[in-house]
């Protein structure tokens, strides 16, 4: 028996979520968290469940498809449901399923879906098995998974990790630090933090709000790489 999978369908136009979630429905291992149309919602239940699929649309008016996907393309996998065939190119440059170009039958989507679980069966993401760094802190050696890293403060000859559970103070560099983080999950935002991308919540402005409510500023030098995210 297969698993469950949950899962998310995200598209502009509330017809198209309806469908989906309605195909979605009659597929039993299916368990939808959300079905809507508005990103910065989709992105709070990605931060905050598991999520296995995502069913995702590349027109979006807050984010495109493919920016969304460069924030969490290491964590999770997609079925891109577009109107659009010349987008199919720069999807699969992501874990990506499937294309399905609308309008989307229950055939077309329930072959997509057992795709997924064949997929599942065979392909291994090329990632490390233990994706977590040691500090040295209080002359202990301290472990920290970089899932559990919310962001990185520079301050002077120290830094600060803001993880989870705790902060640790560290006698490192900002630039020692980020060499040892895998550089497709953490980007400097300022001189003084370093970020997940997979914390964010919201980009607003000249600052950045993380998932524990937190406001970061976007350093003037590092406005150009963050202005690249959103108009990608």
């Amino acid at each position: 028996m297969k698993k469950k999978i949950n899962c998310i369908i995200l598209d502009d136009e509330p017809f198209a979520v309806k469908l989906i979630a309605d195909y979605a429905s009659k597929v039993p291992q299916l368990n939808v968290l959300y079905a809507d149309c508005d990103v910065y919602k989709a992105i709070e239940v990605l931060n905050r469940e598991t999520v296995d699929l995502i069913f995702l649309d590349i027109q979006m008016p807050q984010l495109t498809g493919i920016e969304l996907m460069q924030l969490f393309n290491q964590k999770h996998n997609f079925i891109i449901i577009s109107a659009y065939a010349e987008y199919a190119l720069d999807a699969f440059q992501f874990h990506v399923v499937d294309f399905l170009l609308k309008p989307v039958t229950f055939n077309r989507f329930y072959q997509s879906v057992e795709k997924y679980f064949r997929w599942q069966e065979t392909f291994q993401p090329a990632e490390d098995t233990d994706n977590s760094l040691f500090v040295k802190a209080d002359r202990k050696h301290y472990k920290i998974a970089t899932d559990d890293i919310l962001y990185i403060e520079g301050l002077k000859d120290y830094i600060r990790i803001h993880t989870t559970e705790e902060k640790i103070m560290v006698l490192e560099t900002m630039k020692d630090i980020l060499e040892k983080l895998p550089p497709k999950l953490f980007v400097r935002i300022h001189r003084s933090y370093i970020i997940p991308l997979n914390k964010i919540r919201v980009i607003e402005g000249n600052q950045i709000q993380m998932v524990d409510g937190t406001f970061l500023p976007i350093g003037e030098t590092y406005r150009k790489l963050v202005g690249e995210w959103t108009t990608r």
